[in-house]
């Protein structure tokens, strides 16, 4: 058999200590996503998709950590930092629009080691996410009393084993499955709060005793401390908004409808967070919410409302979770083929199937996040994806920052109002969010800071060595050296 004649490309420059190498022809061609498919609705829609599933469970630990006063701040802290960073990742996803999302903004900006560094912790975030998420649909479907099925791995499997099948069939199916699901997810939010807001009572906000934490109070039962350890619950309310830039190889204009889409996205999610922190607490208990697996069914039924609507806000709670999984399996299976495509990762990994989904980059996260589901332990798993969340948010600011300054010229279709002071607020914020993870979970923190410094140990001893020179975050590479030289 005659070998496959081999493209030729410059290696990257030999400062950035890694060496790219020419792939046979043909090599794109077996990697190539479906382009033009998504416009900004259903941009916007894959951004609430991926975080509906927060304002049905998982913010309420947070009332434990800080009580009602504690996680309100952390809130409202967290709003800050997410709406700075979207705006920043539209103008970095308008600029470099690939499939890559932070690891090619980052690898623009911090180099390849940076780059990388990005997209394993976005893959951390990714990978673990749909785990915790598994976990919370197995609590709803028990409660539900579906056919009586329990809780347990074969539900686990079966919604991994479903959503990884949709999305074998092609992106444009998956995206409006996704916008179809989240809109049904966010009804059932509007139907909750009708039934919430009569029974609110102030006096619920606040039934949580104070401790003897330093600056505790009624407002702040475990005082200053517990509005920091409570930023990784804060976090669940917007948790992967920032995967809509990943979706930008496969939109059309993207330039336009990246921005647009993800922006709407975060709009929509401040006003259901504030809206589900103060109301649900308020219909059943700071106390009662803080260890609650189903905060929304259980704020009604202390509230004494209908059991129709009970049973309606319980069904949309699990198209809500399933919203976030299925949406969050989108963005893994991206974050995972942009990597495999240049090098960073084994190659097998972005090769795609007829309909452009990329098969083994869907279906290896799928089975490590299956594997790590059997724990059953959603919080911690909700920890360990924060960690990974947070790591990556000051990453990409970080890049958003250096670009402003190394690269004033980058055609930027859409600019961070604010520049770069509202990508250094949200960089402050997320590094504080990085060490309030381990203030909560410290060895699921441990954990995960463990399996991120294998990923870049694998990268330190063979995939520096093998990058694709061909790749389009190295062909950005080539392209700025080449306008640096000219300057």
């Amino acid at each position: 058999m005659t070998a496959e004649p081999q493209e030729r490309h410059t290696r990257p420059v030999a400062r950035h200590g890694v060496e790219a190498e020419a792939v046979e022809v043909g090599y794109h061609q077996k990697r190539q996503l479906r382009t033009g498919t998504a416009g900004w609705v259903l941009l916007a829609g894959l951004g609430v998709a991926a975080v509906i599933s927060g304002d049905y469970a998982g913010w309420n630990f947070g009332l434990a950590e800080g009580g009602f006063g504690g996680l309100l701040i952390a809130v409202v802290l967290m709003a800050v930092m997410y709406s700075a960073m979207v705006f920043g990742l539209a103008e970095l996803g308008s600029a470099l629009p690939t499939a890559g999302g932070g690891y090619t903004f980052a690898r623009r900006a911090l180099g390849p080691w940076g780059g990388y560094a990005t997209g394993v912790a976005v893959l951390i975030e990714y990978a673990i996410a749909p785990a915790a998420i598994a976990t919370f649909i197995g609590a709803y479907v028990e409660s539900l009393g579906l056919f009586g099925i329990t809780d347990g791995w074969w539900i686990y499997l079966a919604v991994y084993a479903l959503f990884i099948g949709i999305h074998l069939m092609g992106v444009g199916e998956a995206l409006k499955v996704m916008l179809v699901i989240a809109g049904i997810a966010v009804a059932g939010l509007v139907v909750y709060l009708a039934g919430a807001i009569p029974a609110f009572d102030s006096a619920n906000l606040l039934d949580i005793a104070p401790t003897g934490a330093a600056g505790a109070s009624d407002f702040l039962p475990f005082g200053l401390m517990g509005i920091w350890a409570a930023f990784p619950f804060a976090i669940w309310f917007f948790l992967a908004v920032e995967c809509v830039p990943l979706a930008s190889e496969e939109a059309r204009d993207p330039a336009r409808a990246m921005p647009r889409g993800i922006v709407a996205a975060m709009g929509l999610l401040l006003v259901l967070a504030l809206l589900m922190l103060v109301f649900t607490a308020g219909a059943g208990g700071s106390a009662a919410m803080s260890a609650s697996g189903n905060p929304p069914v259980e704020a009604l039924e202390v509230a004494g409302s209908a059991s129709a609507l009970v049973t309606v806000v319980n069904y949309a709670g699990l198209f809500g979770l399933v919203a976030s999984f299925f949406s969050i399996i989108y963005a893994y299976s991206r974050q995972t083929f942009a990597l495999s495509r240049a090098g960073y990762l084994p190659r097998a990994l972005s090769v795609t199937n007829g309909r452009k989904a990329p098969v083994l980059a869907l279906l290896v996260p799928g089975a490590i996040g299956f594997v790590l589901s059997l724990t059953g332990q959603g919080a911690m798993l909700l920890n360990m994806a924060v960690f990974g969340a947070t790591v990556s948010y000051v990453l990409m600011m970080v890049s958003h920052i250096v670009l402003r300054r190394r690269e004033p010229d980058l055609p930027r279709p859409y600019r961070t109002p604010g520049g770069t002071v509202t990508t250094g607020v949200a960089l402050v914020l997320a590094a504080a969010a990085v060490v309030a993870t381990f203030l909560v979970d410290e060895v699921a923190a441990l954990w995960t800071l463990g399996a991120y410094a294998v990923f870049l140990g694998y990268f330190a001893l063979y995939s520096r060595h093998h990058l694709v020179a061909s790749a389009p975050e190295e062909e950005f590479e080539l392209l700025a050296a080449a306008e640096e030289e000219v300057r």
